[in-house]
Parts: structure tokens; sequence; C-alpha cells
């Protein structure tokens, strides 16, 4: 099997590279890359390093993730999230491989309380969310074999990240002031990789009835938490942990959304249901305090 990795040099992408590496032969690329085209603002040439690679499967990773910078450079948004992606499921239908793409809790507009289905109508507040959105479409427009996984509050030990900003913060600060009317599920870059990898291994296991498996799917950590929840939980593990946090639990303050007005308005409600992907794929998802725990042992070894 013949695995082409779109985005690299990301958070997921970086994960990908170890997890889809046992499964086959693994051509990994960036916008960056020399001898194959990688640059998503380049449609010709991803569609021209599709026909050159020949793959089975298409995973792409790369994606316009600046929500902010997203309002002010739509058209750039649009061609990296929406343009892109459908070259590539173009591509994937004309030569019958599958196209494994994520996207994001964004195309919902965060009301009410509920968990997300994949069936819940899609209506995005930004720039960001609605050229994923119409990423997506295009996907399922062509036609090919796709998997689509809806995520949200993706992390890393590898980068920059909320957890990372928070412990610097709490070793600086007598007190912060963290969004608390957010909810969402904090989820790791690994536990993408290890599903999607799992997910296309049982694609192939089963190419007898494998069509039926595409879709979109919810994939997320379990559970569910605030930003001012997430930070707190940060703060207290390296607090146990032995860090010299400078900074109270009584002094990480709840304020709401309002009180930090961004270009790019955030969904209040990024709950996920993951119930279809656990059923169809026989997985348990991990709840996200796990996840976040075992970065949090990672960056505080390295210290």
């Amino acid at each position: 099997m013949k695995i082409l990795l779109f985005g690299m040099d990301g958070q997921v992408g970086w994960e990908l590279q170890r997890s889809l590496a046992p499964l086959g032969e693994l051509v990994a690329l960036d916008a960056h890359s020399q001898h194959l085209c990688g640059d998503f603002t380049n449609l010709e040439g991803i569609a021209q390093t599709i026909r050159t690679v020949m793959p089975d499967i298409i995973v792409n990773a790369a994606a316009h993730t600046a929500v902010d910078k997203a309002e002010s450079e739509p058209e750039l948004a649009r061609t990296i999230n929406a343009l892109a992606p459908g070259v590539l499921a173009q591509e994937a239908k004309r030569i019958g491989a599958w196209l494994v793409h994520y996207s994001t809790d964004y195309v919902f507009d965060g009301s009410g309380e509920q968990p997300w289905l994949e069936t819940d109508i899609p209506a995005p507040l930004s720039v960001y969310g609605k050229t994923k959105l119409e990423g997506e479409q295009a996907i399922r427009a062509s036609n090919c074999k796709h998997l689509i996984f809806r995520t949200s509050w993706v992390y890393a030990a590898r980068g920059a990240n909320f957890a990372k900003t928070m412990l610097k913060l709490a070793q600086e600060r007598d007190s912060l002031n963290i969004i608390s009317d957010q909810i969402g599920a904090p989820t790791g870059a690994d536990l993408l990789a290890d599903v999607t990898a799992h997910a296309i291994r049982t694609v192939q296991q089963r190419s007898a009835d494998a069509d039926q498996l595409s879709g979109v799917y919810h994939l997320a950590a379990g559970g569910a938490s605030s930003w001012h929840g997430y930070a707190s939980f940060v703060i207290e593990f390296a607090r146990q942990a032995g860090i010299a946090i400078k900074i109270s639990a009584e002094a990480i303050l709840a304020v709401p959304t309002s009180a930090y007005p961004l270009p790019a308005p955030r969904p209040n409600n990024s709950r996920l249901d993951t119930s279809k992907l656990s059923g169809t794929f026989d997985l348990h998802l991990p709840d996200w305090q796990t996840g976040v725990s075992r970065m949090l042992s990672e960056i505080i070894d390295k210290k």
C-alpha cells in the first residue's frame, strides 16, 4: 500500500508520519518539499503530485489554521482549506484512492449544549469555519472514497500549545483570566494519528464493503472541559509534579468570551458526539485528561 501524506510538518502531520509508516510505503510532503509539490497554493502542482505518486491512500493534514488571520486573508484560506481538498478529491476519484481529510468543530455555530452529531446542519461563524466546510462539501461532491474526521482543540507536545502557555504564565503571574464559556475536548494529535491509522487498516481489511465506511466522522477525546477547566488541570498537574508554580488555584479566574474580543468568533459549544466513529471502527476514545497528562509528562520531563 502506498500512502501520500500532505502537511507533514504540522502537529497532526508529524504524528501521522509515525502512525502511517508501518502501514506501507509513505510519501510525506510539506509546502516546501522539493521534488514533489506539497504547496496547497499550487493546485495544479498538487494534482500532478498525485498523478506521479499514484497512491492508494491520500491523507491531508495541511490546512490554513490561523483562525483570526483567515478573516483578513479569506481567499488564501479558501484556496488551502477548500479548493485544494477539492483537487485532492477529484484526483482520488480518478485513480480510485481513498482520501482522509481533517475538519473542525468550527463548521458549527456553537449553539446549545448537546454534542454535535455528524447529521447536524453546519452553520460556521468564521472564514476558517466556512472554508473548512466548503472543503468538506467539495470532497463529498467528488464522490471519492473518503474519511472526513472533524475534531476540536488539537494539541501536541511538539510545538506551541495552550498547555505550554499556561505552564509558563503560571510560573510568572499572580493571576490569570481564562475563558470559561467555551466547551470542548482537548484532543491530542497523537490520538488523531493513531485513529487514522486504525481506520485506514480497517478500510483495507474490509475491501469488499469498504465503500460503506466512507463519510464524515467526529473524532475527539472523551469528556469535555472549558478553557478555564483545561488551564486549571494543567497547572495543578504541574504543581503536583514539583514545578514551581507561582499562581494559586483561586487566582485562576473564569471570564466570558466577551472579555477577549478577537477577529474570528469562536463557537461556545464544541462538543462532538463520537459514537458513530466508535461504533463503526470499534474504538474507545480515552478521556481528554489521559492525553493531556501524557503530553504534560513529556513536556515536564524535558525541563
